[in-house]
């Protein structure tokens, strides 16, 4: 068997360039593999950035009903905290499926 090299794979700078090349894309610390776990990474946080944005805004219209409305602030106490008033009686309806 006899193997021609092609005459670019011989030459010395296009041999180093090739394995600079290869060792920034595997091996290097900012290496591609590394840098599509940071990306994932970033738009994962973003994600949870907006989520939690979201539910900021919503807590915060919440407090601002729950302090400004005593009907709104009986309501979100009777179903988070199970209150009562003296004439009423509570059923808890518990569903074991879960």
């Amino acid at each position: 068997m006899n193997f021609n090299i092609p005459p670019y794979l011989k030459n010395k700078y296009v041999l180093a360039l090739i394995i600079f090349g290869f060792w920034m894309l595997f091996f290097d610390r900012n290496s591609m593999i590394n840098q599509y776990r940071l990306v994932s990474s970033l738009h994962h946080l973003e994600n949870e950035k907006t989520y939690y944005q979201t539910e900021i805004i919503n807590d915060s219209t919440a407090l601002v009903r729950l302090q400004n409305n005593d009907e709104e602030l009986e309501r979100y106490a009777r179903e988070k905290y199970l209150m009562k008033r003296d004439n009423e009686d509570i059923y808890l309806i518990i569903d074991e499926a879960d």
